[in-house]
């Protein structure tokens, strides 16, 4: 008997330890995910602020509503670097997710806030596009539908692995859709994609939310620092770029244009 009440205690032991770990693993998911999008969001706010004027005097070309792009406005906006500005975020997002296993977590974390930090170069266009409060609007609806999705993921005891496949396989459909629709700008091609893109990210917050919770108590028992190091950072990657699409389709939807 004494036996088992020690064997029960130290398997209750281990259980608080990986309650305890699981917490501060999506702590830390959370808190660089955060900060990936604080860097974002003042990046871009940086860039557009640098990229259009008010003074006639210093215009390199004329928007809507008294305001012009500056120099470096038209240089980001109005020739062939928009394009390079507008991919690079896709080639470093798979570059980075390809290369991860051969960098230390100190320096996957450097790269995924250089990440962020180019993502806030290729939106700073949305404030040339939408009013400040139109996009302030929906980053509150976003943050509140994205914490209720993680929320969902990460306590429902139902497997959603089930979903990814079919996710995914959206996620592909939507950028393809997204990619022809710049050469054939569609209205209601745009609409589609919007619609399907809200839900499909949608889902993907509570799927990549449980995914990391799975993956943190299937791992834990190994102890490797190192790779749940990593883990977590790829963790805040996923989270982050479902909290950006999702912001950007909901931005099609509510976002009052200039």
């Amino acid at each position: 008997m004494a036996d088992f009440q020690t064997i029960r205690g130290a398997a209750g032991t281990r259980a608080a330890q990986i309650d305890e770990g699981l917490r501060a693993h999506m702590n830390k998911v959370y808190g660089t995910m955060s900060v990936g999008m604080l860097i974002t969001a003042a990046a871009a706010w940086a860039i557009a602020g640098l990229s259009y004027t008010t003074d006639p005097s210093a215009a390199a070309a004329q928007l809507a509503g008294g305001r012009y792009l500056t120099s470096l406005g038209y240089a980001l906006h109005a020739t062939p670097l928009k394009w390079v500005i507008m991919f690079a975020p896709l080639v470093m997002v798979f570059a980075f997710s390809a290369m991860i296993n051969r960098m230390s977590a100190a320096t996957a974390q450097l790269v995924f806030y250089a990440y962020a930090a180019v993502m806030g170069l290729s939106l700073s266009s949305i404030f040339l596009v939408y009013t400040g409060t139109s996009i302030a609007q929906t980053f509150v609806v976003t943050a509140i539908a994205f914490a209720g999705l993680s929320l969902y993921g990460y306590t429902t005891k139902k497997d959603l692995s089930g979903f990814g496949t079919f996710l995914m396989m959206g996620v592909i459909g939507i950028v393809v859709a997204s990619i022809v629709n710049i050469w054939l700008a569609s209205s209601a091609l745009a609409f589609a994609v919007s619609v399907l893109g809200v839900l499909i990210f949608a889902g993907l917050t509570a799927y990549d939310t449980q995914n990391i919770k799975n993956t943190y108590l299937e791992h834990a028992q190994y102890g490797d620092t190192e790779w749940l190091g990593k883990s977590a950072i790829m963790g805040a990657l996923n989270l982050y770029l479902d909290f950006l699409n999702l912001f950007m389709f909901l931005l099609s939807f509510m976002g009052n244009k200039e």
